[in-house]
C-alpha cells in the first residue's frame, strides 16, 4: 500500500462492526450487573453518581461507601488506559487496542466461574475497570468519536443530527444518524441479549459475551499480522 495513501484508511479497530460488537457486550454488561451483580450498572457512572448522592443525601454511609466502589475503579481504568495506551501502544506484535480485547476475554472469563455466593463486588471492579478501559481506548468509528458502554451521547446525536438531516438532506448528518442510531439498536440488543442469556445461564450467561469478544479480538489480531502491518504504528483517530 502506498505510503502516502495511508492516512486515508481507517484502521480494523475504528470499523463500525467492531463498534457494534463492542456496544452489545457493553449493553451485555449492564444488565448482568444491575441484575445480578448488586444493581449496580458498570458501563457507565451516571446513575451510580445520582445514587451515590442520594445515599450521602441520606446519610446511607453503607450504601455511598457501596456505590463508591464501582465509581473509583471506573476512575482508574480510564487512568490506567489512557496510561498504557500512550506508552505501550503495541505490545510486541499486538496494538493496545488488541491487547485490551485479549485482557477482557480473560477477566470475562473468570468471572462466569464465580459462584453466586461470590461478593458481588469482585464483579463489580471487574468490569467497571475493563469498560472504563474499553471507553477510553475505542473512540471513534471512522472518525466519528463513539461510546462503546453507554448511549447517553448517542441518543443527542440522533436528535441533533435528524434535524440537520431534515433542513439540508446532507450525506453528512445522515451518515452521522445512521452511525449513533446502529450504536443504540446494538447497545439495546446487547441488554436484551443479557437479560435472556441471564434466564437460561444465570451467573455463566457472561460468557455469550466471551464468543464477541473474540471475534473483535480474531479480526484485530488478523489486522495486526496480516492486512495492517504497514500501518502497525499508526495511532487510531481520537487519541
Amino acid at each position: 500500500m502506498d505510503e502516502n495513501n495511508l492516512e486515508d484508511v481507517y484502521l480494523t479497530c475504528e470499523e463500525p462492526f467492531i463498534y457494534k460488537l463492542l456496544i452489545t457486550v457493553g449493553g451485555f454488561f449492564g444488565a448482568y450487573t444491575f441484575i445480578l451483580r448488586g444493581g449496580v450498572f458498570c458501563n457507565a457512572q451516571t446513575a451510580n453518581v445520582v445514587l451515590f448522592a442520594i445515599a450521602l443525601g441520606k446519610a446511607d454511609w453503607t450504601r455511598a461507601l457501596h456505590l463508591l466502589l464501582p465509581i473509583s475503579v471506573y476512575f482508574f481504568g480510564s487512568f490506567l488506559s489512557e496510561h498504557l495506551g500512550k506508552t505501550i501502544k503495541k505490545f510486541f506484535f499486538l496494538r493496545w487496542d488488541t491487547l485490551l480485547i485479549g485482557i477482557e476475554i480473560i477477566i470475562v472469563f473468570i468471572l462466569g466461574l464465580l459462584p453466586k455466593s461470590a461478593p458481588d463486588q469482585i464483579c463489580q471492579v471487574a468490569l467497571n475497570f475493563i469498560c472504563s478501559m474499553q471507553f477510553n481506548t475505542f473512540r471513534q468509528v471512522r472518525g466519528t468519536p463513539a461510546a462503546t458502554t453507554f448511549v447517553t451521547n448517542h441518543i443527542r446525536q440522533v436528535g441533533s443530527n435528524f434535524s440537520v438531516y431534515l433542513r439540508k438532506k446532507d450525506d453528512y448528518s445522515k451518515n452521522k444518524l445512521k452511525i449513533h442510531g446502529s450504536m443504540i439498536f446494538y447497545f439495546i440488543l446487547g441488554t436484551v441479549l443479557g437479560t435472556v442469556s441471564i434466564k437460561f445461564f444465570e451467573y455463566k450467561s457472561i460468557w455469550v459475551t466471551c464468543i464477541l469478544l473474540l471475534i473483535i479480538f480474531i479480526n484485530l489480531f488478523y489486522a495486526d499480522r496480516v492486512i495492517e502491518r504497514e500501518m502497525f504504528n499508526r495511532k487510531p483517530r481520537g487519541h
